[in-house]
C-alpha cells in the first residue's frame, strides 16, 4: 500500500493561480497619464491593504478609500474613481496548468485555496470557473487574520481536516512559506510551475 506524503495541499492564489497583468506600456498608470506604479501604491500601501485582507473594511470600502487617496495624482475625485473602476475591471489570466495539477490532486487529498484577499475573492473566483477547485477557500478577509499569521495556516488545516504535519503549503511569497514551515507544515516557495509539479509528484502517479 503506498503512503501518502501529506493529508492535505493549500495553494496560495495570486501568484501561483492567478496572474495579474504585469506593469508596462499598456497598463492603467500608462493610459491614464499617471507616473508608473501609482495605483499599485495607493492600493497595496499597508495602512489601506491590511484592513481590506483581514476584514475591517469591505473591497468596495477599500476601492472607494482607494479612489480618495488617489485624487489628487488624479486631478479630481470623479477621475480618480473612473481609473479605480478600470482597475476593478482587471482580469487575472489563470494558469491552466495549475488548474489542472490541483484537480489531480483534490481526487487523492483535501485541497484548500488560502489568500489574502478582500471580500471579493468567492465572486471573482466563481467569475472565473473556479469556485470548485479546490475543497475549501480560505480568504483571509473572512476569518480576521492574514499570512504569514500562524493562525491563517492552523485555520486552513483545520477547514480541511488534517494535521498541520500533514499539509503541504504552496505560496509565491517567501514570508508565508517561512511562516507555513515555523507551524510545522512542508512548504514550498513557488516561482514557476515546475516547482509546483515537483511538490505534487508523490501525490500523483506517474
Amino acid at each position: 500500500m503506498t503512503v501518502r506524503p501529506y493529508d492535505a495541499v493549500l495553494c496560495d492564489i495570486d501568484g501561483v493561480l492567478r496572474h495579474w497583468p504585469a506593469p508596462g506600456p499598456t497598463d492603467l498608470d500608462h493610459v491614464h497619464g499617471l507616473p508608473a506604479g501609482t495605483i499599485a501604491a495607493a492600493a497595496f500601501a499597508p495602512s489601506r491593504l491590511q484592513p481590506a485582507i483581514t476584514g475591517e473594511v469591505t473591497d468596495e470600502q477599500w476601492r472607494a478609500a482607494v479612489a480618495a487617496d488617489l485624487a489628487d495624482a488624479c486631478g479630481s475625485a470623479d477621475r480618480a474613481r473612473d481609473v479605480v473602476t478600470a482597475w476593478s475591471e482587471l482580469v487575472p489570466r489563470v494558469d491552466q496548468d495549475v488548474v489542472s495539477l490541483l484537480t489531480k490532486v483534490r481526487e487523492v487529498v483535501a485541497v484548500a485555496l488560502v489568500s489574502n484577499a478582500t471580500t471579493r475573492l468567492e465572486s471573482d473566483l466563481a467569475r472565473q470557473g473556479l469556485d470548485d477547485l479546490a475543497h475549501a477557500v480560505v480568504n483571509t478577509s473572512r476569518i480576521g487574520v492574514a499570512k504569514p499569521d500562524p493562525r491563517v495556516y492552523r485555520m486552513a488545516a483545520e477547514r480541511v481536516g488534517a494535521p498541520v504535519r500533514r499539509c503541504l503549503f504552496i505560496d509565491d511569497t517567501a514570508d508565508n512559506v517561512v511562516a507555513a514551515r515555523a507551524v510545522g507544515m512542508t512548504a514550498v516557495h513557488y516561482r514557476r510551475i515546475e516547482d509546483l509539479e515537483d511538490a505534487l509528484s508523490a501525490l500523483l502517479p506517474a
